[in-house]
Order: structure tokens, then sequence, then C-alpha cells
């Protein structure tokens, strides 16, 4: 499967509006710390991969999650292959990965605020020390990828938001960006 995402800076307080009037159903919320990790066998940077791991904490309920993250597939989008399992216990994942020759890269935090509208899922994203974002995304086969991008940018439209200013780097490289540039 792959993902298909379109991001864009934006403010949450009109986005809110029009998902409210476009009859988006609130998802909830969920507090995310993301830890990623440099491979001793390949520069991910270089590859355009990702391996992270994922802290997530949702009203009373916590989870983690360990996910690879291919290089992106076209263009257009931020469409990735993208292979992801649940992990019982965030630190020993983290000592495997260790004793692998992994070693932590950077961390990520996110609180994220979820709606779905018409089989997409639309979070409206606040980073630490990034700002504010709205993500749009939906999992495709390799067949649907054109057609789940161009809906994905039909409901940034319906949002006020212009897909022409997508951002195709993740979080992590702005944030590496953004330290790199002080």
């Amino acid at each position: 499967m792959y993902e298909v995402e379109l991001k864009v800076r934006a403010s949450h307080e009109a986005v809110r509006e029009r998902l409210s009037a476009l009859d988006a159903e609130h998802v909830g919320r969920v507090q995310q710390v993301d830890t990623y990790y440099d491979a001793p066998h390949r520069d991910f940077g270089e590859t355009d991969e990702a391996l992270r791991i994922r802290r997530e904490e949702a009203d009373d309920d916590s989870a983690t999650r360990i996910t690879y993250k291919g290089p992106l597939v076209e263009a257009a989008s931020k469409t990735r292959r993208e292979v992801e399992t649940g992990v019982a216990d965030a630190d020993r994942m983290a000592e495997v990965l260790d004793a692998l020759g992994f070693s932590p890269a950077a961390v990520v935090e996110k609180d994220r605020d979820r709606y779905r509208l018409d089989g997409y899922t639309v979070t409206l994203d606040t980073v630490g020390d990034l700002g504010e974002f709205v993500e749009i995304e939906r999992e495709a086969t390799e067949a649907d990828v054109e057609a789940v991008r161009e809906g994905a940018a039909a409901h940034l439209r319906d949002l006020t938001l212009d897909p022409d200013d997508q951002i195709r780097t993740s979080y992590l490289g702005l944030l590496l960006d953004a330290e790199n540039s002080q």
C-alpha cells in the first residue's frame, strides 16, 4: 500500500470552520512523539527513507508503532511506501534497534487533531518548533495513486487551501533544515 499525502502550512482556525461546514467527522486528538533513526548500513537522508518509533497518547489510550517509510514515488505528492506494525514496548524496541547499530537521529513532537472527510483523513498538526500544518491523506494501491492524489487536492481546495502550496518535505526534514539554518 501507498500513503498518498498532501501537506500545506495553514492556520487551523479557518480550516476547522470549513471542516464543520463540510460535515467532516471529528475523529479525535492525539499527541505523538516520533523518534527517527539513522541506519548503520546506509544513509536514509540520501535514500529518502525513514525508520521511526512513534509513541502516541490519546485520552486514556497509548500505542507505539514502528514504521518504515520508503522514498517518494512521484513528484506530484508526498506518496511513499509505508510499512508499519505495533510494538508492545517502545523502550525494548529502541534497545533492539540500538543493538543492531541504528542510532536516534531526531525527535519530532506533534499535536494532531483528526477529521474524516469522504474517505480521507484530514489532520491539523501543530509541530514543535515548526508551527501549524494541514495534511490530507489516504491509502491507495499503486494503480489508484493518481486518483487519490487528485481527490486530496480537491479536498484541499474545498478547505480553501491551495494544493500548489504543498510541502513534500517531511516534518523531520523541515526540522533538520531549520536546525541547519540557525
